[in-house]
Protein backbone atom coordinates (compact mmCIF):
# COMPACT_ATOMS: atom_id res chain seq x y z
CA UNK A 1 0.00 0.00 0.00
CA UNK A 2 1.22 3.45 -0.76
CA UNK A 3 1.57 5.28 2.74
CA UNK A 4 2.33 8.58 0.85
CA UNK A 5 -0.28 10.22 3.01
CA UNK A 6 -1.35 12.65 5.71
CA UNK A 7 -1.47 10.47 8.45
CA UNK A 8 -3.26 11.53 12.38
CA UNK A 9 -1.85 9.41 15.06
CA UNK A 10 -3.86 9.24 17.79
CA UNK A 11 -2.53 9.02 21.34
CA UNK A 12 1.25 10.13 21.91
CA UNK A 13 2.32 6.97 23.79
CA UNK A 14 4.60 3.91 23.06
CA UNK A 15 1.79 2.62 20.51
CA UNK A 16 1.67 5.88 18.18
CA UNK A 17 5.11 6.25 18.88
CA UNK A 18 6.10 3.55 17.09
CA UNK A 19 3.36 3.60 14.47
CA UNK A 20 4.96 6.89 13.56
CA UNK A 21 8.26 5.87 13.44
CA UNK A 22 6.59 2.86 10.68
CA UNK A 23 4.94 5.49 8.91
CA UNK A 24 7.65 8.03 8.60
CA UNK A 25 9.89 5.01 6.46
CA UNK A 26 7.19 4.54 4.90
CA UNK A 27 6.94 8.24 3.36
CA UNK A 28 3.90 9.63 5.46
CA UNK A 29 3.19 12.78 6.98
CA UNK A 30 2.19 12.67 10.50
CA UNK A 31 0.29 14.52 12.20
CA UNK A 32 0.08 13.90 16.44
CA UNK A 33 -2.84 14.21 18.14
CA UNK A 34 -3.37 13.68 22.22
CA UNK A 35 -6.16 15.15 24.02
CA UNK A 36 -3.50 15.73 27.07
CA UNK A 37 -2.04 19.23 26.60
CA UNK A 38 0.63 18.42 28.92
CA UNK A 39 2.58 16.12 26.62
CA UNK A 40 6.15 16.31 26.33
CA UNK A 41 6.64 17.72 22.89
CA UNK A 42 10.28 17.65 22.68
CA UNK A 43 10.44 14.43 24.58
CA UNK A 44 7.68 13.09 22.16
CA UNK A 45 9.73 14.39 18.71
CA UNK A 46 12.87 13.01 20.18
CA UNK A 47 11.94 9.38 19.74
CA UNK A 48 11.50 10.02 16.20
CA UNK A 49 13.79 9.39 13.35
CA UNK A 50 13.13 12.89 11.86
CA UNK A 51 11.27 15.94 13.33
CA UNK A 52 10.60 16.64 9.37
CA UNK A 53 6.74 16.64 8.48
CA UNK A 54 5.58 15.90 11.83
CA UNK A 55 3.24 18.51 13.60
CA UNK A 56 1.68 18.10 17.20
CA UNK A 57 -1.85 18.96 17.97
CA UNK A 58 -2.98 18.64 21.91
CA UNK A 59 -5.89 19.37 23.35
CA UNK A 60 -8.92 20.20 20.85
CA UNK A 61 -8.64 19.34 17.30
CA UNK A 62 -10.42 21.70 14.44
CA UNK A 63 -11.65 20.57 11.04
CA UNK A 64 -9.43 22.53 8.88
CA UNK A 65 -6.67 19.89 10.05
CA UNK A 66 -8.53 17.08 9.64
CA UNK A 67 -9.67 18.41 6.08
CA UNK A 68 -6.38 16.79 4.50
CA UNK A 69 -6.30 13.75 6.60
CA UNK A 70 -6.00 10.65 4.53
CA UNK A 71 -6.24 8.27 7.39
CA UNK A 72 -6.22 7.90 11.55
CA UNK A 73 -3.98 5.46 13.56
CA UNK A 74 -5.36 5.39 16.90
CA UNK A 75 -3.94 4.22 19.91
CA UNK A 76 -5.56 0.87 21.60
CA UNK A 77 -6.12 3.22 24.60
CA UNK A 78 -8.72 5.56 23.08
CA UNK A 79 -11.96 4.34 22.00
CA UNK A 80 -13.61 4.25 19.11
CA UNK A 81 -16.56 5.81 20.43
CA UNK A 82 -14.18 9.10 21.49
CA UNK A 83 -14.55 11.97 20.61
CA UNK A 84 -11.99 12.31 18.14
CA UNK A 85 -12.87 9.06 16.52
CA UNK A 86 -16.74 9.11 15.87
CA UNK A 87 -15.42 12.78 14.71
CA UNK A 88 -13.03 11.61 12.37
CA UNK A 89 -15.54 8.51 11.29
CA UNK A 90 -18.07 11.10 10.32
CA UNK A 91 -15.55 12.17 7.79
CA UNK A 92 -15.15 8.93 6.63
CA UNK A 93 -11.33 8.80 6.93
CA UNK A 94 -10.31 5.41 7.65
CA UNK A 95 -9.52 4.56 11.60
CA UNK A 96 -6.75 1.68 11.92
CA UNK A 97 -4.73 0.77 14.75
CA UNK A 98 -1.32 -0.50 14.81
CA UNK A 99 -2.46 -4.00 14.37
CA UNK A 100 -3.81 -3.63 11.22
CA UNK A 101 -0.72 -1.02 10.30
CA UNK A 102 1.99 -3.40 10.90
CA UNK A 103 -0.22 -5.81 9.02
CA UNK A 104 -0.80 -4.31 5.91
CA UNK A 105 3.20 -3.67 6.32
CA UNK A 106 4.75 -6.75 6.98
CA UNK A 107 4.80 -10.48 5.76
CA UNK A 108 5.03 -13.98 7.18
CA UNK A 109 3.34 -16.90 9.15
CA UNK A 110 1.04 -15.06 11.24
CA UNK A 111 -0.39 -16.47 14.69
CA UNK A 112 -2.80 -14.25 16.91
CA UNK A 113 -3.75 -14.62 20.01
CA UNK A 114 -6.43 -12.88 22.26
CA UNK A 115 -8.48 -14.30 25.10
CA UNK A 116 -9.11 -13.07 28.35
CA UNK A 117 -6.53 -14.66 30.42
CA UNK A 118 -3.66 -17.01 29.58
CA UNK A 119 -2.67 -14.80 26.61
CA UNK A 120 0.78 -13.43 27.63
CA UNK A 121 1.52 -17.07 28.68
CA UNK A 122 0.58 -18.59 25.81
CA UNK A 123 1.86 -16.14 23.22
CA UNK A 124 5.29 -16.58 25.21
CA UNK A 125 4.93 -20.04 24.30
CA UNK A 126 4.35 -19.93 20.66
CA UNK A 127 7.18 -17.53 19.99
CA UNK A 128 9.86 -19.86 21.83
CA UNK A 129 8.69 -22.14 20.25
CA UNK A 130 8.78 -20.13 16.59
CA UNK A 131 12.62 -18.97 18.15
CA UNK A 132 13.53 -23.21 18.11
CA UNK A 133 12.16 -24.05 15.03
CA UNK A 134 13.72 -20.61 13.36
CA UNK A 135 15.82 -17.69 14.15
CA UNK A 136 13.72 -15.57 11.83
CA UNK A 137 10.64 -15.37 14.27
CA UNK A 138 9.15 -12.46 16.30
CA UNK A 139 6.63 -12.59 19.70
CA UNK A 140 4.93 -8.91 19.56
CA UNK A 141 1.65 -7.17 20.45
CA UNK A 142 0.53 -6.64 23.95
CA UNK A 143 3.51 -8.74 25.24
CA UNK A 144 5.84 -5.85 24.89
CA UNK A 145 7.12 -5.34 21.79
CA UNK A 146 5.04 -3.55 19.30
CA UNK A 147 4.36 -5.04 16.11
CA UNK A 148 4.71 -1.90 14.15
CA UNK A 149 8.70 -1.92 15.38
CA UNK A 150 9.17 -5.16 13.55
CA UNK A 151 6.96 -5.15 10.18
CA UNK A 152 8.93 -3.91 8.28
CA UNK A 153 11.77 -6.57 9.05
CA UNK A 154 9.44 -9.25 8.46
CA UNK A 155 9.60 -11.41 4.80
CA UNK A 156 7.60 -14.41 3.56
CA UNK A 157 9.88 -16.80 5.88
CA UNK A 158 9.23 -15.46 8.85
CA UNK A 159 7.06 -16.27 11.91
CA UNK A 160 5.22 -14.20 14.08
CA UNK A 161 3.76 -14.81 17.41
CA UNK A 162 0.99 -11.75 18.07
CA UNK A 163 -0.57 -10.93 21.22
CA UNK A 164 -4.08 -8.91 19.75
CA UNK A 165 -6.10 -7.00 22.68
CA UNK A 166 -10.23 -6.77 21.95
CA UNK A 167 -8.90 -2.82 22.16
CA UNK A 168 -6.67 -3.90 18.80
CA UNK A 169 -9.59 -5.90 17.18
CA UNK A 170 -11.83 -2.77 17.21
CA UNK A 171 -10.16 -1.61 13.87
CA UNK A 172 -8.78 -4.10 11.51
CA UNK A 173 -9.65 -4.17 8.14
CA UNK A 174 -7.39 -6.71 5.70
CA UNK A 175 -5.73 -8.33 9.13
CA UNK A 176 -5.75 -12.06 8.45
CA UNK A 177 -3.90 -14.69 10.42
CA UNK A 178 -2.82 -18.33 9.63
CA UNK A 179 -3.94 -19.65 13.07
CA UNK A 180 -5.95 -17.63 15.55
CA UNK A 181 -7.00 -18.45 18.54
CA UNK A 182 -9.12 -17.07 21.52
CA UNK A 183 -8.33 -18.72 24.74
CA UNK A 184 -11.19 -18.05 27.17
CA UNK A 185 -14.00 -15.10 27.04
CA UNK A 186 -14.42 -13.96 30.90
CA UNK A 187 -16.00 -10.64 32.20
CA UNK A 188 -13.12 -7.92 31.46
CA UNK A 189 -12.91 -4.26 29.89
CA UNK A 190 -17.02 -3.70 30.25
CA UNK A 191 -16.14 0.11 30.68
CA UNK A 192 -15.32 0.01 27.36
CA UNK A 193 -17.50 -3.17 25.23
CA UNK A 194 -20.20 -2.60 27.26
CA UNK A 195 -21.60 -5.72 27.81
CA UNK A 196 -20.54 -9.22 27.64
CA UNK A 197 -21.63 -10.23 24.57
CA UNK A 198 -19.97 -7.04 22.95
CA UNK A 199 -16.62 -7.79 24.29
CA UNK A 200 -16.89 -11.90 22.66
CA UNK A 201 -17.74 -10.40 19.66
CA UNK A 202 -14.87 -8.10 19.71
CA UNK A 203 -12.90 -11.18 20.56
CA UNK A 204 -13.79 -13.17 17.64
CA UNK A 205 -12.93 -10.69 14.93
CA UNK A 206 -9.24 -12.01 15.29
CA UNK A 207 -10.84 -14.81 12.67
CA UNK A 208 -13.21 -12.61 10.76
CA UNK A 209 -10.43 -12.37 7.52
CA UNK A 210 -9.81 -16.02 7.45
CA UNK A 211 -10.23 -18.74 4.95
CA UNK A 212 -11.13 -22.27 5.11
CA UNK A 213 -7.21 -23.00 4.85
CA UNK A 214 -6.56 -21.30 8.49
CA UNK A 215 -7.08 -22.60 11.66
CA UNK A 216 -9.18 -21.11 14.82
CA UNK A 217 -7.87 -22.71 17.76
CA UNK A 218 -10.72 -22.13 20.51
CA UNK A 219 -11.16 -23.65 24.29
CA UNK A 220 -13.94 -26.16 24.27
CA UNK A 221 -13.93 -25.95 27.87
CA UNK A 222 -15.49 -22.39 27.94
CA UNK A 223 -19.10 -22.44 26.97
CA UNK A 224 -18.88 -18.83 25.30
CA UNK A 225 -15.74 -19.84 23.06
CA UNK A 226 -16.78 -23.52 22.47
CA UNK A 227 -19.91 -21.88 20.45
CA UNK A 228 -18.12 -19.74 18.97
CA UNK A 229 -17.91 -22.44 15.79
CA UNK A 230 -21.82 -21.17 15.30
CA UNK A 231 -20.96 -17.95 14.33
CA UNK A 232 -21.02 -17.05 10.83
CA UNK A 233 -17.84 -15.16 10.91
CA UNK A 234 -16.26 -18.69 11.16
CA UNK A 235 -15.01 -19.89 8.37
CA UNK A 236 -11.51 -21.27 9.56
CA UNK A 237 -11.16 -24.81 10.59
CA UNK A 238 -12.08 -25.02 14.00
CA UNK A 239 -9.76 -26.80 16.54
CA UNK A 240 -10.38 -27.47 20.03
CA UNK A 241 -8.23 -27.78 23.66
CA UNK A 242 -10.07 -29.36 26.41
CA UNK A 243 -8.84 -30.06 29.95
CA UNK A 244 -12.07 -32.15 30.68
CA UNK A 245 -12.72 -33.82 27.21
CA UNK A 246 -11.48 -36.46 25.02
CA UNK A 247 -11.93 -34.46 21.67
CA UNK A 248 -12.63 -36.15 18.18
CA UNK A 249 -9.66 -33.14 16.98
CA UNK A 250 -7.63 -31.54 18.76
CA UNK A 251 -5.80 -31.18 21.50
CA UNK A 252 -6.39 -32.75 25.09
CA UNK A 253 -5.73 -33.90 28.41
CA UNK A 254 -6.10 -37.56 29.42
CA UNK A 255 -5.26 -38.63 32.79
CA UNK A 256 -1.93 -37.17 33.82
CA UNK A 257 -0.86 -36.27 29.72
CA UNK A 258 -1.57 -34.43 26.85
CA UNK A 259 -3.07 -35.63 23.54
CA UNK A 260 -3.62 -34.54 20.43
CA UNK A 261 -5.73 -36.29 17.79
CA UNK A 262 -5.86 -35.46 13.98
CA UNK A 263 -7.57 -37.62 11.39
CA UNK A 264 -8.35 -40.30 13.90
CA UNK A 265 -5.22 -40.65 15.21
CA UNK A 266 -4.05 -39.94 18.86
CA UNK A 267 -0.31 -38.77 19.59
CA UNK A 268 0.39 -38.44 23.56
CA UNK A 269 2.31 -35.35 23.11
CA UNK A 270 4.16 -35.04 27.04
CA UNK A 271 3.16 -35.84 30.45
CA UNK A 272 1.86 -33.12 32.67
CA UNK A 273 4.64 -33.59 35.00
CA UNK A 274 7.25 -32.69 32.75
CA UNK A 275 6.10 -29.39 32.56
CA UNK A 276 7.56 -26.76 34.70
CA UNK A 277 4.24 -24.30 35.17
CA UNK A 278 1.99 -25.38 37.72
CA UNK A 279 -2.16 -25.11 37.92
CA UNK A 280 -4.65 -26.25 35.82
CA UNK A 281 -4.68 -23.00 33.85
CA UNK A 282 -1.26 -23.48 32.44
CA UNK A 283 -1.94 -26.62 31.17
CA UNK A 284 -5.03 -24.91 29.09
CA UNK A 285 -2.08 -22.06 27.81
CA UNK A 286 0.13 -25.62 27.30
CA UNK A 287 -2.60 -26.89 25.01
CA UNK A 288 -3.17 -23.70 23.59
CA UNK A 289 0.09 -23.37 22.40
CA UNK A 290 0.28 -26.90 21.09
CA UNK A 291 -2.74 -26.75 18.89
CA UNK A 292 -1.54 -23.01 17.31
CA UNK A 293 2.36 -24.26 16.39
CA UNK A 294 1.47 -27.52 15.80
CA UNK A 295 -1.26 -26.32 13.07
CA UNK A 296 1.22 -23.57 12.10
CA UNK A 297 3.16 -26.45 10.99
CA UNK A 298 5.91 -26.61 13.81
CA UNK A 299 7.26 -30.49 13.93
CA UNK A 300 6.00 -31.87 17.26
CA UNK A 301 10.04 -32.49 18.24
CA UNK A 302 10.41 -28.91 18.13
CA UNK A 303 7.00 -27.72 20.21
CA UNK A 304 7.87 -30.73 22.85
CA UNK A 305 11.20 -29.40 23.44
CA UNK A 306 10.55 -26.25 24.76
CA UNK A 307 7.31 -27.55 26.72
CA UNK A 308 9.89 -29.01 28.78
CA UNK A 309 11.85 -26.04 29.41
CA UNK A 310 9.71 -23.01 28.76
CA UNK A 311 9.02 -21.23 32.56
CA UNK A 312 6.51 -18.41 31.93
CA UNK A 313 7.01 -14.90 32.01
CA UNK A 314 7.14 -12.11 34.20
CA UNK A 315 4.06 -10.64 36.32
CA UNK A 316 2.46 -13.75 36.38
CA UNK A 317 2.14 -15.62 40.00
CA UNK A 318 6.04 -14.80 39.82
CA UNK A 319 8.09 -16.41 42.52
CA UNK A 320 9.83 -12.76 44.08
CA UNK A 321 11.40 -13.44 47.40
CA UNK A 322 11.42 -15.51 50.54
CA UNK A 323 12.03 -12.93 53.57
CA UNK A 324 11.68 -14.38 57.12
CA UNK A 325 9.89 -17.30 56.28
CA UNK A 326 7.26 -14.90 53.93
CA UNK A 327 7.02 -15.83 50.18
CA UNK A 328 6.12 -13.01 47.94
CA UNK A 329 4.58 -13.39 44.42
CA UNK A 330 4.05 -11.09 41.77
CA UNK A 331 0.93 -11.82 39.83
CA UNK A 332 0.63 -8.32 38.61
CA UNK A 333 -0.85 -9.42 35.39
CA UNK A 334 -3.88 -10.05 37.24
CA UNK A 335 -6.10 -7.39 35.88
CA UNK A 336 -9.30 -9.12 36.10
CA UNK A 337 -11.45 -11.27 38.62
CA UNK A 338 -11.18 -14.62 36.43
CA UNK A 339 -7.40 -14.01 35.95
CA UNK A 340 -6.75 -12.95 39.78
CA UNK A 341 -8.61 -15.99 40.91
CA UNK A 342 -6.13 -17.80 38.77
CA UNK A 343 -3.24 -16.83 41.10
CA UNK A 344 -4.90 -17.75 44.26
CA UNK A 345 -5.59 -21.09 43.49
CA UNK A 346 -1.81 -21.29 42.57
CA UNK A 347 -1.03 -20.37 46.48
CA UNK A 348 -0.82 -23.28 48.80
CA UNK A 349 -0.78 -21.32 52.10
CA UNK A 350 -2.33 -18.99 54.00
CA UNK A 351 -2.39 -15.76 51.83
CA UNK A 352 -1.98 -12.05 52.31
CA UNK A 353 -3.73 -10.48 49.16
CA UNK A 354 -3.10 -7.09 47.78
CA UNK A 355 -6.09 -6.34 45.38
CA UNK A 356 -7.80 -2.90 43.65
CA UNK A 357 -7.09 -0.26 40.93
CA UNK A 358 -8.58 0.76 38.26
CA UNK A 359 -12.25 0.17 37.96
CA UNK A 360 -13.13 -1.64 34.76
CA UNK A 361 -16.99 -1.95 35.54
CA UNK A 362 -16.54 -5.82 36.36
CA UNK A 363 -18.11 -7.67 39.36
CA UNK A 364 -15.78 -8.93 42.18
CA UNK A 365 -17.91 -11.60 43.51
CA UNK A 366 -16.50 -14.84 42.27
CA UNK A 367 -13.03 -13.47 42.89
CA UNK A 368 -14.15 -13.58 46.31
CA UNK A 369 -15.45 -16.60 46.45
CA UNK A 370 -12.39 -17.95 45.57
CA UNK A 371 -10.80 -16.75 48.54
CA UNK A 372 -12.06 -19.89 50.47
CA UNK A 373 -10.39 -19.90 53.51
CA UNK A 374 -7.07 -19.37 51.80
CA UNK A 375 -6.95 -15.07 52.09
CA UNK A 376 -5.95 -14.35 55.56
CA UNK A 377 -5.87 -10.60 54.97
CA UNK A 378 -6.47 -8.61 51.94
CA UNK A 379 -4.83 -5.21 51.08
CA UNK A 380 -6.49 -2.53 49.46
CA UNK A 381 -5.91 0.18 47.02
CA UNK A 382 -7.06 2.45 44.21
CA UNK A 383 -10.12 3.42 42.50
CA UNK A 384 -12.07 0.00 43.54
CA UNK A 385 -10.64 -0.44 47.02
CA UNK A 386 -14.39 0.23 48.38
CA UNK A 387 -16.18 -1.87 45.91
CA UNK A 388 -14.41 -4.46 46.82
CA UNK A 389 -14.16 -4.43 50.28
CA UNK A 390 -18.21 -3.92 50.09
CA UNK A 391 -18.28 -7.12 48.01
CA UNK A 392 -16.12 -8.83 50.58
CA UNK A 393 -18.51 -8.12 53.22
CA UNK A 394 -21.19 -9.40 51.60
CA UNK A 395 -19.95 -12.34 51.84
CA UNK A 396 -18.65 -12.53 54.83
CA UNK A 397 -14.89 -11.06 54.66
CA UNK A 398 -13.68 -8.78 56.61
CA UNK A 399 -9.83 -8.99 57.44
CA UNK A 400 -9.76 -6.04 55.22
CA UNK A 401 -7.01 -3.16 55.29
CA UNK A 402 -6.84 0.07 52.97
CA UNK A 403 -3.74 1.80 51.60
CA UNK A 404 -2.92 4.74 49.69
CA UNK A 405 0.36 3.30 47.87
CA UNK A 406 1.84 -0.10 47.02
CA UNK A 407 4.87 0.57 49.17
CA UNK A 408 2.54 1.05 51.49
CA UNK A 409 0.78 -1.92 51.04
CA UNK A 410 4.07 -3.96 50.75
CA UNK A 411 5.11 -2.48 54.40
CA UNK A 412 1.45 -4.26 55.84
CA UNK A 413 1.76 -7.34 54.23
CA UNK A 414 5.13 -8.02 55.52
CA UNK A 415 3.86 -6.79 58.93
CA UNK A 416 0.51 -9.24 58.56
CA UNK A 417 2.40 -12.31 56.85
CA UNK A 418 3.60 -14.90 59.40
CA UNK A 419 6.40 -17.25 58.39
CA UNK A 420 5.10 -20.29 56.13
CA UNK A 421 2.51 -17.31 54.49
CA UNK A 422 2.60 -15.76 51.35
CA UNK A 423 2.06 -12.44 49.84
CA UNK A 424 0.61 -11.78 46.59
CA UNK A 425 -0.30 -8.93 44.67
CA UNK A 426 -3.04 -10.17 42.24
CA UNK A 427 -5.04 -7.19 42.29
CA UNK A 428 -8.19 -8.24 39.76
CA UNK A 429 -8.17 -4.74 38.52
CA UNK A 430 -5.96 -2.84 35.88
CA UNK A 431 -2.86 -0.63 36.60
CA UNK A 432 -4.28 2.43 35.14
CA UNK A 433 -4.49 5.59 37.31
CA UNK A 434 -1.68 4.96 39.36
CA UNK A 435 0.91 3.29 37.49
CA UNK A 436 1.49 3.12 33.52
CA UNK A 437 0.89 -0.50 33.05
CA UNK A 438 0.77 -3.65 34.68
CA UNK A 439 4.72 -4.03 33.90
CA UNK A 440 5.18 -0.88 35.95
CA UNK A 441 3.27 -1.89 38.71
CA UNK A 442 4.41 -5.42 39.05
CA UNK A 443 8.41 -4.57 38.76
CA UNK A 444 7.80 -1.59 41.89
CA UNK A 445 6.17 -4.65 43.79
CA UNK A 446 9.38 -6.75 43.68
CA UNK A 447 11.23 -3.41 44.19
CA UNK A 448 9.36 -2.62 47.40
CA UNK A 449 10.18 -6.40 48.09
CA UNK A 450 13.76 -6.75 47.57
CA UNK A 451 14.27 -3.37 49.79
CA UNK A 452 13.27 -4.97 52.60
CA UNK A 453 16.12 -7.42 52.17
CA UNK A 454 19.07 -4.73 52.59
Amino acid sequence: MDFHKKVLIAGAGKSGVCAARLLQKKGAEIVFYDGKKDVDVDKLLGQLETKENVAVVLGEINDTILSDIDLMIISPGISIESEIAVKVSEKGIPIWGEVELAYQCGAGHLAAITGTNGKTTTTSLVGEIFRNYTDNSYTVGNIGIPYTDVALELNDDSYIALEVSSFQLETIEEFHPRVSAVLNITPDHLDRHHTMENYASVKLDVCINQTAEDYLVLNYDDPITRDMVNDSRVKAKVIYFSRTTELDEGVYQKGDAIYIKTEGKETKVIDISELILLGSHNVENYMAGIAITYYMGIPMDNIVSVLKTFKGVAHRIEFVEEINGVTYYNDSKGTNPDAAIKGIQAMNRKTVLIGGGYDKGVPFDDWIKAFDGKVKKLVLLGQTANIIADTAKKYGFNDIVFVDSLSEAVKVCAEEAEPGDAVLLSPACASWGMFDNYEQRGDMFKEYVRAMKK
